[in-house]
């Protein structure tokens, strides 16, 4: 894969207090975050939170009340060859049900200054170089998610901006898409990717911003964002109750029997388990460490709300 690789010192996209309200309802408020280059950056938040929004506003399809959105360093407005910085899709909508998915691409290219060539070069990247004769309109919603990205790809842009990637898509169209954003960082590029589900990301993104009422109440790297809730481990021993009163007994409260018998230590090492274990006379059959679940950690940072009457179609 491709990517245009003459770039401006900085990050590749970059947030500064971006404040936006609709009348009287608060869509983004002082959002700041930036997205590294060569990086999957991943933009979560329920419905409502301002997503959306915010992408829309680093695009310069909406102006913020206050803050700036920055592309390589500048507006995007003053970019001198947008499509070959940024590619967009925001929504899988834009090509005439009637037309087929080459003649849409087509329609583009001179907007961009491409040939025909990339055309086919793009659709085949995608996967719908097979079916580029067929007409949009009998596309899936997940083909047209793809022919979406085709048309970001056109400029050979060194960053993607895409918004809900992932609707649409089958259990392997995720899994290509993964592997595609991949590619595409390895190759060079950046990417800025919204979502509302992280696990459906989480294996394939370096940072994360998090979301909520138009606010980030994250902004870091996957690891980071696991770090937020210590591990829990299940210890299989001959006496669990004796285990946790010796743990207890050094400052280790946060341990319980669990269903299965096993007792559920959180917050504490697994040689300090055992070490504690052979001091209460206790022997350890078995360790398992329970991985922390990122779309717990999400779900509890975040507020589920449906989007503000002001704010349908603008906000999500």
């Amino acid at each position: 894969m491709h990517v245009t690789t003459e770039t401006s010192p900085g990050h590749a996209l970059e947030a500064r207090d971006l404040t936006k309200t609709y009348g009287t309802a608060l869509a983004a408020a002082r959002i700041g975050f930036v997205v590294p280059r060569g990086s999957v950056t991943g933009l979560f938040g329920p419905v409502g939170s301002g997503t959306s929004t915010t992408l829309r506003m680093l695009l310069g399809l909406v102006q913020p009340d206050e803050g700036a959105a920055l592309v390589e360093g500048l507006p995007y407005a003053a970019l001198v060859e947008p499509g070959r910085a940024v590619g967009a899709v925001l929504g899988g909508g834009g090509a005439h049900p009637r037309r087929t998915a080459r003649a849409h691409l087509r329609t583009l290219a001179p907007v961009l200054g491409v040939a025909d060539s990339r055309v086919e070069e793009v659709l085949a990247l995608v996967g719908l170089h097979d079916v580029a004769g067929r007409r949009v309109g009998e596309f899936s919603l997940g083909m047209r998610q793809r022919l979406a990205l085709a048309a970001a790809l056109l400029g050979t842009p060194r960053i993607l901006v895409l918004d809900e990637p992932t609707d649409g898509l089958d259990p392997g169209g995720i899994v290509w898409l993964r592997d595609f954003l991949r590619g595409f960082a390895r190759a060079g590029g950046s990417v800025l990717v919204s979502g509302h589900v992280v696990r459906e990301l989480e294996a394939v993104v370096d940072h994360v911003v998090i979301l909520d009422r138009g606010s980030v109440v994250f902004h870091g790297s996957i690891g980071e964002l696991r770090g937020t809730r210590p591990a829990r481990i299940l210890v299989h021993s001959s006496n669990p109750a004796a285990l946790a009163l010796g743990l207890a007994a050094s400052g280790h409260t946060d341990a319980v029997l669990g269903p299965d018998g096993r007792l559920v230590v959180t917050g504490v090492g697994e040689a300090v388990i055992r070490s504690t274990a052979h001091a209460s006379g206790v022997t350890v059959h078995g360790t398992v460490v329970s991985a922390v679940d990122l779309e717990q950690i999400y779900l509890s940072l975040t507020t589920p709300v449906g989007p503000h009457p002001a704010l349908t179609g603008a906000r999500r």
